[in-house]
């Protein structure tokens, strides 16, 4: 009897130490209150594939509402650089960035994200517009993140977008879908528009695909004659040579319904997308979660589904498309 107890005084002893590690840790590790962590100042890597007019709207909402949140420049710097479309160039960034003392590091889309999760940098990972994160293989579980990062998702509804172009569109009986093989974000989302395309018998459809940006205009040729719509999913590749795509659309009087107000402010037809600005905020919104004691854990990888629908008018002009009232009232007209 007296083992027993003398067993059930220690069992008794090891959890009363746990419970005080624990509580220590809580009290060491679960900070509730910014305070800046080295030097008086926070240091935030961003990291960016290509420029182009979406992911700078997407940076500059991320560093607007951390101003907002009170991380003015006495309190948080940013790092921030530009692959300019490199690979070898984004690795290179990524691995500096993963090397070096920083608070947070911020990644813009999905190639910076993946390069830099397979890092395993000791700064958490924030990323803005990943539109498949598990697809991607950067979270296992969207609602807990388990590879330290977290952040904003960009899918776009594209049951909503086939479903608007009926409407505004209806002679269009076969879409093209155009996009890049090399970016999964671009992969999934058509992967995603065929499997509805397939589903509801909406569209026949048939593929075109880049494997270079020298690549793209040629590739939307191949499409003149063979379809009367195309659709371009999350694909910075392609976006980045819109104007290109447009040239040969718009003469051969094709609408092109793109992924992203970038995309129709260069001459695609019409969006159903996010606010660039906004998903950046969101990212943001997650990291001063981080800096204020959250784990990165407890912080869930979210769908942006604040969507706006947006017309290019001088593109509807030029493909004889005529914007009926009931949409052109309730949505962004652009020229």
């Amino acid at each position: 009897m007296m083992g027993i107890m003398g067993r059930n005084v220690g069992i008794s002893v090891k959890k009363m130490g746990v419970l005080f590690l624990a509580a220590l840790a809580v009290v060491f590790c679960g900070r509730v209150e910014a305070a800046p962590l080295k030097g008086g100042v926070y240091r935030v890597g961003i990291v960016q594939l290509i420029d182009n007019g979406a992911f700078a709207d997407m940076r500059e909402g991320y560093i607007a509402r951390m101003r907002e949140l009170g991380y003015g420049e006495d309190k948080m710097t940013f790092d921030y650089k530009n692959a300019q479309g490199d690979m070898s160039n984004l690795n290179s960034i990524c691995q500096k960035m993963a090397d070096s003392d920083l608070d947070a590091i911020v990644t813009i889309a999905t190639p910076p994200t993946q390069a830099m999760v397979n890092l395993s940098p000791k700064a958490p990972v924030f990323f803005i517009a990943v539109s498949n994160p598990v697809a991607a293989g950067v979270i296992t579980k969207m609602e807990k993140p388990d590879k330290n990062a977290t952040g904003t998702s960009n899918a776009i509804p594209v049951d909503e977008m086939f479903r608007l172009a009926a409407k505004i569109t209806p002679n269009v009986k076969t879409f093209g879908i155009l996009y890049s093989n090399g970016e999964v974000n671009a992969v999934n989302t058509a992967k995603a528009a065929k499997a509805f395309l397939d589903q509801t018998k909406l569209y026949a459809y048939k593929e075109a695909i880049a494997t270079s940006s020298s690549e793209v205009q040629q590739v939307a040729q191949s499409l003149v004659g063979a379809v009367e719509a195309i659709f371009i999913p999350n694909d910075s590749m392609i976006q980045s040579a819109m104007p290109q795509v447009v040239g040969v659309a718009n003469e051969a009087k094709i609408a092109t319904y793109g992924s992203s107000a970038v995309m129709v402010n260069s001459g695609a037809f019409a969006t159903i997308s996010i606010d660039d600005h906004v998903i950046g905020a969101r990212t943001a919104d997650m990291v001063d979660r981080y800096l204020k004691g959250a784990s990165v854990e407890d912080i869930p990888s979210v769908v942006i589904s604040d969507f706006v629908t947006l017309f290019n008018k001088t593109t509807a002009d030029a493909v004889g498309v005529e914007i009926p009232e009931e949409f052109a009232k309730n949505s962004v007209l652009v020229k």
